[in-house]
Protein backbone atom coordinates (compact mmCIF):
# COMPACT_ATOMS: atom_id res chain seq x y z
CA UNK A 1 0.00 0.00 0.00
CA UNK A 2 1.25 3.38 -0.89
CA UNK A 3 1.55 5.99 2.32
CA UNK A 4 -0.50 8.89 1.87
CA UNK A 5 2.52 11.12 2.86
CA UNK A 6 6.10 9.91 2.01
CA UNK A 7 9.37 12.16 3.42
CA UNK A 8 12.24 10.59 1.94
CA UNK A 9 16.16 11.61 2.52
CA UNK A 10 15.11 14.98 3.52
CA UNK A 11 18.07 17.08 4.64
CA UNK A 12 18.28 21.05 6.24
CA UNK A 13 21.71 23.01 7.59
CA UNK A 14 21.35 26.16 8.97
CA UNK A 15 24.31 28.59 9.58
CA UNK A 16 26.75 26.39 11.60
CA UNK A 17 23.66 23.54 12.06
CA UNK A 18 22.62 20.60 10.29
CA UNK A 19 19.30 20.08 11.35
CA UNK A 20 18.46 16.78 9.42
CA UNK A 21 20.09 14.78 7.48
CA UNK A 22 18.62 11.92 5.46
CA UNK A 23 15.65 11.38 7.14
CA UNK A 24 12.60 9.78 6.08
CA UNK A 25 9.26 9.16 7.24
CA UNK A 26 5.94 7.29 5.64
CA UNK A 27 2.47 8.04 7.04
CA UNK A 28 -0.11 5.54 5.84
CA UNK A 29 -4.45 7.20 5.57
CA UNK A 30 -5.87 6.16 8.85
CA UNK A 31 -2.99 6.17 10.88
CA UNK A 32 -1.82 8.00 13.98
CA UNK A 33 1.72 8.15 13.18
CA UNK A 34 4.20 9.22 17.00
CA UNK A 35 7.58 11.29 15.82
CA UNK A 36 9.57 11.16 19.24
CA UNK A 37 13.01 12.92 19.86
CA UNK A 38 14.56 14.88 22.36
CA UNK A 39 14.71 18.78 21.94
CA UNK A 40 16.95 19.81 19.22
CA UNK A 41 16.30 16.65 17.56
CA UNK A 42 14.92 17.50 14.13
CA UNK A 43 11.76 16.78 14.57
CA UNK A 44 10.02 20.54 13.83
CA UNK A 45 12.32 21.60 11.59
CA UNK A 46 10.92 17.84 9.28
CA UNK A 47 7.73 19.42 9.91
CA UNK A 48 7.93 22.84 8.61
CA UNK A 49 9.71 21.35 6.07
CA UNK A 50 6.52 19.67 5.29
CA UNK A 51 4.68 22.60 5.72
CA UNK A 52 6.54 24.49 2.88
CA UNK A 53 7.67 27.06 5.90
CA UNK A 54 11.28 25.75 5.49
CA UNK A 55 12.62 24.66 1.99
CA UNK A 56 14.78 21.38 1.66
CA UNK A 57 18.48 21.15 1.27
CA UNK A 58 17.92 17.46 -0.32
CA UNK A 59 14.72 14.82 -0.51
CA UNK A 60 11.22 14.83 -1.67
CA UNK A 61 7.77 14.97 -0.13
CA UNK A 62 5.27 12.37 -1.69
CA UNK A 63 1.56 12.55 -1.79
CA UNK A 64 -0.58 9.62 -2.16
CA UNK A 65 3.22 8.93 -4.68
CA UNK A 66 2.68 12.00 -6.39
CA UNK A 67 6.67 14.02 -5.73
CA UNK A 68 5.37 17.55 -4.33
CA UNK A 69 6.97 21.34 -3.90
CA UNK A 70 5.96 23.55 -1.35
CA UNK A 71 7.18 26.58 -1.90
CA UNK A 72 5.29 27.67 1.52
CA UNK A 73 2.42 27.25 3.77
CA UNK A 74 -0.02 27.58 1.54
CA UNK A 75 0.67 25.38 -1.00
CA UNK A 76 0.35 22.73 2.19
CA UNK A 77 -2.89 23.73 3.06
CA UNK A 78 -4.09 23.43 -0.81
CA UNK A 79 -2.46 20.05 -1.07
CA UNK A 80 -4.56 18.76 1.86
CA UNK A 81 -1.70 19.22 4.54
CA UNK A 82 -2.85 21.00 8.05
CA UNK A 83 -0.70 21.66 10.92
CA UNK A 84 -1.70 22.44 14.96
CA UNK A 85 1.31 24.34 16.14
CA UNK A 86 2.41 24.57 19.22
CA UNK A 87 1.47 28.15 19.50
CA UNK A 88 -1.87 28.54 18.13
CA UNK A 89 -2.02 31.12 14.97
CA UNK A 90 -5.54 32.32 15.87
CA UNK A 91 -6.70 35.85 16.00
CA UNK A 92 -7.74 36.16 19.66
CA UNK A 93 -10.28 38.97 19.37
CA UNK A 94 -12.01 37.54 15.60
CA UNK A 95 -14.77 35.57 16.41
CA UNK A 96 -14.23 31.24 15.67
CA UNK A 97 -15.82 31.37 12.35
CA UNK A 98 -14.01 34.00 11.05
CA UNK A 99 -10.91 32.72 12.17
CA UNK A 100 -11.36 29.49 10.61
CA UNK A 101 -12.08 30.71 7.16
CA UNK A 102 -10.34 33.94 7.27
CA UNK A 103 -8.43 34.97 4.13
CA UNK A 104 -10.68 32.52 2.77
CA UNK A 105 -14.19 33.75 2.81
CA UNK A 106 -17.16 32.46 0.99
CA UNK A 107 -18.44 35.28 -1.56
CA UNK A 108 -21.55 36.26 -3.39
CA UNK A 109 -21.72 37.05 -6.78
CA UNK A 110 -21.42 40.90 -5.45
CA UNK A 111 -18.29 40.06 -3.71
CA UNK A 112 -20.39 40.05 -0.34
CA UNK A 113 -19.00 37.37 2.57
CA UNK A 114 -21.80 34.35 3.09
CA UNK A 115 -22.41 34.71 6.92
CA UNK A 116 -24.61 31.95 6.97
CA UNK A 117 -22.77 29.39 4.74
CA UNK A 118 -19.72 30.28 6.84
CA UNK A 119 -21.76 28.85 10.13
CA UNK A 120 -23.41 26.71 8.22
CA UNK A 121 -19.84 25.21 7.68
CA UNK A 122 -18.71 25.34 11.19
CA UNK A 123 -21.46 23.58 12.34
CA UNK A 124 -20.63 20.87 10.12
CA UNK A 125 -17.22 20.55 11.05
CA UNK A 126 -17.71 20.91 14.86
CA UNK A 127 -20.43 17.88 14.70
CA UNK A 128 -18.03 15.98 12.49
CA UNK A 129 -15.60 16.63 15.58
CA UNK A 130 -18.58 16.48 18.13
CA UNK A 131 -17.43 19.24 19.68
CA UNK A 132 -20.04 22.06 21.19
CA UNK A 133 -18.78 25.35 20.53
CA UNK A 134 -20.19 28.64 19.53
CA UNK A 135 -18.97 29.75 15.99
CA UNK A 136 -19.69 32.94 16.93
CA UNK A 137 -17.80 33.66 20.17
CA UNK A 138 -14.75 35.69 20.05
CA UNK A 139 -11.72 32.89 20.42
CA UNK A 140 -10.24 34.52 23.67
CA UNK A 141 -13.31 33.56 25.32
CA UNK A 142 -12.52 29.99 24.80
CA UNK A 143 -10.42 27.05 27.21
CA UNK A 144 -6.99 26.51 26.03
CA UNK A 145 -8.38 23.39 24.43
CA UNK A 146 -11.24 24.89 22.82
CA UNK A 147 -8.56 27.07 20.64
CA UNK A 148 -6.84 23.48 20.14
CA UNK A 149 -9.95 22.27 18.68
CA UNK A 150 -11.25 25.19 16.89
CA UNK A 151 -7.24 24.93 15.43
CA UNK A 152 -7.95 20.92 14.10
CA UNK A 153 -11.56 22.62 12.66
CA UNK A 154 -9.79 25.12 10.72
CA UNK A 155 -6.86 22.63 9.25
CA UNK A 156 -9.58 20.25 8.19
CA UNK A 157 -11.85 23.30 6.74
CA UNK A 158 -8.61 23.02 4.42
CA UNK A 159 -9.65 19.23 3.45
CA UNK A 160 -6.76 18.31 5.25
CA UNK A 161 -5.74 14.83 4.45
CA UNK A 162 -2.31 15.00 6.33
CA UNK A 163 -2.80 16.76 9.92
CA UNK A 164 0.30 17.25 12.16
CA UNK A 165 -0.24 18.19 15.97
CA UNK A 166 2.59 19.74 17.52
CA UNK A 167 2.67 19.07 21.16
CA UNK A 168 -1.37 19.15 21.29
CA UNK A 169 -1.85 17.85 25.20
CA UNK A 170 1.24 20.07 26.09
CA UNK A 171 -1.67 23.35 27.92
CA UNK A 172 -4.41 20.44 28.14
CA UNK A 173 -5.91 19.27 31.62
CA UNK A 174 -6.34 15.03 31.54
CA UNK A 175 -10.06 15.22 30.80
CA UNK A 176 -8.98 17.92 27.86
CA UNK A 177 -6.72 15.21 26.72
CA UNK A 178 -9.50 12.66 26.55
CA UNK A 179 -11.48 15.02 24.36
CA UNK A 180 -8.69 15.42 21.70
CA UNK A 181 -7.98 11.64 21.71
CA UNK A 182 -11.57 11.43 21.00
CA UNK A 183 -11.60 13.84 18.17
CA UNK A 184 -7.92 12.10 16.65
CA UNK A 185 -9.59 8.72 17.07
CA UNK A 186 -12.96 10.00 14.67
CA UNK A 187 -10.46 11.34 12.15
CA UNK A 188 -8.64 7.99 12.21
CA UNK A 189 -11.66 6.31 11.62
CA UNK A 190 -12.19 9.43 8.61
CA UNK A 191 -8.82 7.65 7.02
CA UNK A 192 -7.06 11.17 8.28
CA UNK A 193 -3.26 10.78 8.26
CA UNK A 194 -2.12 12.24 11.59
CA UNK A 195 1.86 13.14 13.06
CA UNK A 196 1.96 13.54 16.36
CA UNK A 197 3.98 15.00 18.07
CA UNK A 198 4.91 14.33 22.55
CA UNK A 199 7.32 14.26 24.92
CA UNK A 200 4.85 12.34 27.01
CA UNK A 201 5.42 8.43 26.55
CA UNK A 202 2.20 7.31 27.68
CA UNK A 203 0.23 8.96 25.15
CA UNK A 204 2.30 7.35 22.41
CA UNK A 205 0.79 3.71 23.91
CA UNK A 206 -2.35 5.24 24.49
CA UNK A 207 -2.99 6.91 21.09
CA UNK A 208 -0.46 5.58 18.47
CA UNK A 209 -0.26 3.40 15.72
CA UNK A 210 3.58 3.53 14.81
CA UNK A 211 6.57 5.77 16.09
CA UNK A 212 9.27 7.11 14.21
CA UNK A 213 12.29 8.25 16.23
CA UNK A 214 15.41 10.43 15.44
CA UNK A 215 18.17 12.05 17.00
CA UNK A 216 20.49 14.51 16.18
CA UNK A 217 18.64 15.28 13.14
CA UNK A 218 19.16 11.50 12.05
CA UNK A 219 16.61 8.96 11.15
CA UNK A 220 16.95 6.42 13.90
CA UNK A 221 13.84 3.79 13.56
CA UNK A 222 10.43 3.20 13.16
CA UNK A 223 8.33 0.43 14.28
CA UNK A 224 4.46 -0.48 15.24
CA UNK A 225 3.82 1.06 19.26
CA UNK A 226 2.94 -2.49 19.79
CA UNK A 227 6.09 -4.09 18.85
CA UNK A 228 8.11 -1.54 21.75
CA UNK A 229 8.03 -0.36 25.18
CA UNK A 230 8.89 2.86 26.54
CA UNK A 231 12.40 2.13 27.82
CA UNK A 232 13.22 1.25 24.12
CA UNK A 233 11.92 4.22 22.84
CA UNK A 234 13.94 6.28 25.48
CA UNK A 235 16.74 4.52 24.73
CA UNK A 236 16.73 4.96 20.62
CA UNK A 237 15.87 8.60 21.44
CA UNK A 238 19.08 9.83 23.58
CA UNK A 239 21.59 7.14 22.40
CA UNK A 240 21.91 5.05 25.53
CA UNK A 241 20.28 3.15 28.39
CA UNK A 242 18.34 5.17 30.97
CA UNK A 243 18.28 2.43 33.88
CA UNK A 244 16.28 4.85 36.22
CA UNK A 245 15.03 7.82 34.89
CA UNK A 246 14.35 9.50 38.31
CA UNK A 247 17.36 9.47 40.75
CA UNK A 248 17.17 7.20 43.96
CA UNK A 249 15.49 8.74 47.28
CA UNK A 250 17.88 10.03 49.52
CA UNK A 251 17.56 9.23 53.10
CA UNK A 252 16.40 11.97 55.35
CA UNK A 253 17.42 13.29 58.89
CA UNK A 254 14.39 12.10 61.17
CA UNK A 255 14.55 15.75 62.76
CA UNK A 256 15.53 18.02 59.90
CA UNK A 257 15.29 21.68 61.36
CA UNK A 258 11.80 23.05 59.46
CA UNK A 259 12.45 25.84 57.11
CA UNK A 260 9.41 27.63 56.40
CA UNK A 261 5.44 27.10 58.09
CA UNK A 262 2.82 29.24 56.49
CA UNK A 263 -1.09 29.47 57.59
CA UNK A 264 -2.92 30.59 53.95
CA UNK A 265 -6.30 31.21 54.14
CA UNK A 266 -7.36 31.94 50.28
CA UNK A 267 -10.45 34.75 49.41
CA UNK A 268 -14.06 33.52 49.43
CA UNK A 269 -13.44 30.71 52.26
CA UNK A 270 -13.21 30.61 55.99
CA UNK A 271 -10.71 27.97 55.60
CA UNK A 272 -7.29 28.00 56.76
CA UNK A 273 -4.58 25.49 55.29
CA UNK A 274 -1.84 24.68 56.85
CA UNK A 275 2.12 23.71 55.55
CA UNK A 276 5.70 23.44 56.66
CA UNK A 277 8.54 22.36 54.86
CA UNK A 278 11.92 21.17 56.13
CA UNK A 279 15.47 21.94 55.09
CA UNK A 280 16.67 19.85 52.08
CA UNK A 281 13.30 18.50 51.79
CA UNK A 282 11.42 17.95 48.35
CA UNK A 283 7.53 18.93 49.40
CA UNK A 284 5.20 17.89 46.47
CA UNK A 285 2.27 19.38 45.42
CA UNK A 286 -0.37 17.36 43.97
CA UNK A 287 -3.97 17.38 42.23
CA UNK A 288 -5.84 17.94 39.16
CA UNK A 289 -5.33 21.26 37.60
CA UNK A 290 -7.58 24.07 38.94
CA UNK A 291 -7.44 22.47 42.37
CA UNK A 292 -5.23 25.41 43.94
CA UNK A 293 -1.92 23.98 44.04
CA UNK A 294 -0.91 26.90 42.35
CA UNK A 295 -2.19 29.55 44.05
CA UNK A 296 -1.49 28.43 47.04
CA UNK A 297 2.23 28.46 46.04
CA UNK A 298 1.73 31.87 44.38
CA UNK A 299 -0.13 33.23 47.93
CA UNK A 300 3.14 32.13 49.97
CA UNK A 301 5.35 34.45 47.71
CA UNK A 302 2.78 37.59 48.02
CA UNK A 303 1.86 36.94 44.39
CA UNK A 304 -1.59 35.81 44.62
CA UNK A 305 -4.00 37.30 47.32
CA UNK A 306 -4.92 35.81 50.56
CA UNK A 307 -7.41 36.19 52.76
CA UNK A 308 -5.04 34.92 55.72
CA UNK A 309 -1.08 34.65 54.75
CA UNK A 310 1.07 33.58 58.34
CA UNK A 311 4.31 33.07 57.30
CA UNK A 312 7.04 32.16 59.22
CA UNK A 313 11.23 31.62 58.20
CA UNK A 314 13.07 29.98 60.77
CA UNK A 315 10.66 30.77 62.81
CA UNK A 316 10.80 34.26 62.72
CA UNK A 317 7.37 35.89 60.83
CA UNK A 318 7.78 37.54 57.47
CA UNK A 319 5.37 39.56 55.42
CA UNK A 320 5.67 39.29 51.46
CA UNK A 321 3.85 42.18 49.41
CA UNK A 322 4.88 41.10 46.15
CA UNK A 323 7.30 38.32 44.75
CA UNK A 324 10.39 40.90 45.03
CA UNK A 325 10.03 40.86 49.01
CA UNK A 326 10.07 36.90 48.60
CA UNK A 327 12.96 36.66 46.79
CA UNK A 328 14.75 39.08 48.62
CA UNK A 329 14.35 36.72 51.89
CA UNK A 330 15.73 34.07 49.74
CA UNK A 331 12.73 32.14 47.88
CA UNK A 332 12.63 31.53 44.37
CA UNK A 333 9.79 30.41 41.61
CA UNK A 334 10.39 28.90 38.71
CA UNK A 335 6.92 29.73 36.93
CA UNK A 336 4.88 27.07 34.59
CA UNK A 337 5.59 29.16 31.20
CA UNK A 338 9.46 29.61 31.76
CA UNK A 339 9.46 31.08 28.13
CA UNK A 340 6.70 34.37 29.24
CA UNK A 341 6.97 34.84 32.50
CA UNK A 342 10.53 33.26 33.87
CA UNK A 343 12.71 33.79 30.47
CA UNK A 344 13.84 37.65 28.66
CA UNK A 345 14.37 35.24 25.30
CA UNK A 346 16.32 36.97 23.19
CA UNK A 347 18.75 38.00 26.27
CA UNK A 348 22.05 36.08 26.52
CA UNK A 349 21.83 33.04 28.89
CA UNK A 350 24.08 35.51 31.01
CA UNK A 351 21.87 38.29 30.95
CA UNK A 352 19.21 35.93 32.27
CA UNK A 353 21.31 34.67 35.33
CA UNK A 354 22.23 38.91 36.55
CA UNK A 355 19.08 40.56 35.50
CA UNK A 356 18.05 40.28 39.09
CA UNK A 357 20.62 41.62 41.13
CA UNK A 358 22.95 43.69 38.43
CA UNK A 359 23.46 46.11 41.69
CA UNK A 360 26.15 43.47 42.98
CA UNK A 361 28.71 43.95 40.20
CA UNK A 362 28.60 47.92 40.26
CA UNK A 363 31.83 49.07 40.42
CA UNK A 364 30.61 51.89 40.72
CA UNK A 365 27.09 52.40 40.39
CA UNK A 366 25.95 52.24 37.34
CA UNK A 367 28.74 50.65 35.76
CA UNK A 368 29.08 46.73 35.56
CA UNK A 369 32.13 45.18 36.24
CA UNK A 370 31.62 42.67 32.92
CA UNK A 371 34.77 40.16 34.41
CA UNK A 372 33.20 39.47 37.77
CA UNK A 373 29.69 39.00 36.37
CA UNK A 374 30.96 36.78 33.71
CA UNK A 375 32.88 34.75 36.48
CA UNK A 376 29.43 34.87 38.78
CA UNK A 377 27.93 33.57 35.32
CA UNK A 378 30.18 30.78 34.58
CA UNK A 379 29.89 28.90 38.23
CA UNK A 380 26.01 29.42 37.47
CA UNK A 381 26.05 27.63 34.71
CA UNK A 382 28.98 25.27 35.88
CA UNK A 383 26.22 24.41 38.82
CA UNK A 384 23.28 23.26 37.28
CA UNK A 385 24.99 22.07 34.02
CA UNK A 386 23.93 24.31 31.43
CA UNK A 387 24.99 22.98 28.00
CA UNK A 388 25.07 26.27 25.74
CA UNK A 389 28.19 27.07 23.71
CA UNK A 390 28.51 30.15 25.58
CA UNK A 391 27.53 32.31 28.31
CA UNK A 392 26.84 34.80 25.44
CA UNK A 393 24.28 32.32 23.69
CA UNK A 394 20.94 33.86 23.24
CA UNK A 395 18.96 31.81 25.75
CA UNK A 396 15.78 31.36 23.34
CA UNK A 397 18.30 28.73 21.27
CA UNK A 398 18.70 26.53 24.22
CA UNK A 399 16.50 23.79 24.59
CA UNK A 400 13.85 23.41 27.19
CA UNK A 401 15.80 22.15 29.71
CA UNK A 402 18.51 23.89 29.38
CA UNK A 403 16.32 27.21 29.52
CA UNK A 404 15.13 25.69 32.55
CA UNK A 405 18.26 25.09 34.13
CA UNK A 406 19.03 29.02 33.63
CA UNK A 407 16.16 29.66 35.30
CA UNK A 408 17.29 27.97 38.51
CA UNK A 409 21.00 29.10 38.17
CA UNK A 410 19.56 32.80 38.24
CA UNK A 411 17.90 31.92 41.41
CA UNK A 412 20.79 30.04 43.29
CA UNK A 413 23.18 32.91 41.90
CA UNK A 414 20.44 35.18 43.97
CA UNK A 415 21.36 32.78 46.79
CA UNK A 416 17.86 31.22 47.60
CA UNK A 417 17.24 28.56 49.64
CA UNK A 418 13.69 28.07 48.98
CA UNK A 419 12.74 27.05 45.30
CA UNK A 420 9.14 27.03 43.93
CA UNK A 421 8.95 24.46 41.13
CA UNK A 422 5.69 25.05 39.01
CA UNK A 423 5.37 22.01 36.33
CA UNK A 424 9.38 21.66 35.93
CA UNK A 425 9.40 19.24 33.25
CA UNK A 426 6.55 20.44 31.47
CA UNK A 427 7.60 20.62 27.46
CA UNK A 428 11.07 18.94 28.18
CA UNK A 429 12.17 15.92 26.32
CA UNK A 430 12.93 12.57 28.27
CA UNK A 431 16.53 13.18 28.64
CA UNK A 432 16.39 16.76 29.48
CA UNK A 433 13.61 15.52 32.49
CA UNK A 434 16.37 12.83 33.57
CA UNK A 435 18.93 15.66 34.30
CA UNK A 436 16.53 18.10 35.44
CA UNK A 437 15.68 15.61 38.40
CA UNK A 438 19.00 14.79 39.41
CA UNK A 439 19.15 18.41 39.73
CA UNK A 440 16.84 18.53 41.96
CA UNK A 441 18.29 15.92 44.31
CA UNK A 442 21.43 17.23 44.34
CA UNK A 443 20.03 20.97 45.59
CA UNK A 444 17.63 18.83 48.02
CA UNK A 445 21.61 16.90 49.48
CA UNK A 446 22.80 20.73 49.50
CA UNK A 447 20.15 21.78 51.88
CA UNK A 448 18.14 23.95 49.33
CA UNK A 449 14.11 23.05 50.45
CA UNK A 450 11.98 22.50 46.75
CA UNK A 451 8.32 22.98 46.59
CA UNK A 452 7.49 21.25 43.58
CA UNK A 453 3.80 21.64 41.36
CA UNK A 454 3.47 19.15 39.18
CA UNK A 455 0.51 17.19 37.02
CA UNK A 456 2.94 14.26 36.42
CA UNK A 457 2.26 11.42 38.93
CA UNK A 458 5.35 9.67 38.73
CA UNK A 459 7.39 12.91 39.32
CA UNK A 460 5.57 12.84 42.47
CA UNK A 461 5.80 9.58 43.75
CA UNK A 462 9.69 9.85 43.04
CA UNK A 463 11.01 12.54 43.42
CA UNK A 464 8.78 13.67 46.60
CA UNK A 465 9.68 13.01 50.49
CA UNK A 466 6.65 14.53 51.79
CA UNK A 467 3.19 15.19 49.51
CA UNK A 468 0.53 17.79 49.86
CA UNK A 469 -2.68 16.98 48.04
CA UNK A 470 -5.18 19.49 46.90
CA UNK A 471 -8.98 19.20 46.33
CA UNK A 472 -11.21 22.40 45.30
CA UNK A 473 -8.42 24.44 46.83
CA UNK A 474 -7.81 23.29 49.63
CA UNK A 475 -5.23 20.59 50.65
CA UNK A 476 -6.88 17.02 51.66
CA UNK A 477 -4.18 15.25 52.39
CA UNK A 478 -0.66 14.58 53.39
CA UNK A 479 1.20 11.63 52.54
CA UNK A 480 4.52 10.14 53.22
CA UNK A 481 6.89 7.61 52.60
CA UNK A 482 5.48 4.39 51.56
CA UNK A 483 1.85 6.15 51.57
CA UNK A 484 3.27 8.44 48.13
CA UNK A 485 1.29 6.27 45.68
CA UNK A 486 -0.43 7.29 42.62
CA UNK A 487 -3.64 5.86 43.47
CA UNK A 488 -3.83 7.33 46.90
CA UNK A 489 -2.98 10.86 45.40
CA UNK A 490 -5.91 10.47 42.55
CA UNK A 491 -8.52 9.29 45.45
CA UNK A 492 -7.96 12.30 47.66
CA UNK A 493 -7.59 14.77 44.65
CA UNK A 494 -10.82 13.75 43.49
CA UNK A 495 -12.81 14.19 47.08
CA UNK A 496 -14.28 17.22 48.63
CA UNK A 497 -11.48 18.76 51.14
CA UNK A 498 -12.89 18.70 54.94
CA UNK A 499 -14.20 21.84 56.25
CA UNK A 500 -11.77 22.45 59.44
CA UNK A 501 -8.93 24.28 60.36
CA UNK A 502 -5.98 21.21 60.22
CA UNK A 503 -4.28 19.48 57.45
CA UNK A 504 -5.49 16.17 57.33
CA UNK A 505 -2.75 13.10 57.53
CA UNK A 506 -2.76 10.08 55.97
CA UNK A 507 -2.92 8.47 59.18
CA UNK A 508 -6.29 10.19 59.40
CA UNK A 509 -7.73 9.54 56.23
CA UNK A 510 -7.31 5.84 56.73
Amino acid sequence: MTAVLSLQGVSKSFPGVKALDDVSLNVDAGEIHALLGENGAGKSTLMKILCGIYQPDAGEIRLDGEIRHFHNYRDACAAGVGIVFQEFSLIPWLSVVDNIFLGREPRNRLGLIQHARMRAAAHELFDRLAIDIDPEIAVHHLSVADQQFVEIAKALSLNARVLVLDEPTAPLTPREVERLFAIMRRLRADGVAMVFISHHLEEIFEICDRVTVLRDGAYVASCAVIETDPEELVEMMIGRKVDNIFPPRQPRPAHAPTILEAEIGMPGTDHTDTLRLEQGEILGFAGLVGSGRSEMALALIGAYPARVAHIRLDGHEVHFKSPADALDAGIGLLPEDRKRQGLILPFSCGDNITLNHLSQFYRPAPFISRAQEADTVDAAMDQVRVKAPSAETPVQSLSGGNQQKVVIARWLDRGCRILIFDEPTRGIDVGAKSEIYALMRRLAAQGISIIMISSELPEVTHLCDRVLVFSHGHIVAELAGDDIQADAIMTHAVREPRRNHDTPTATEDA
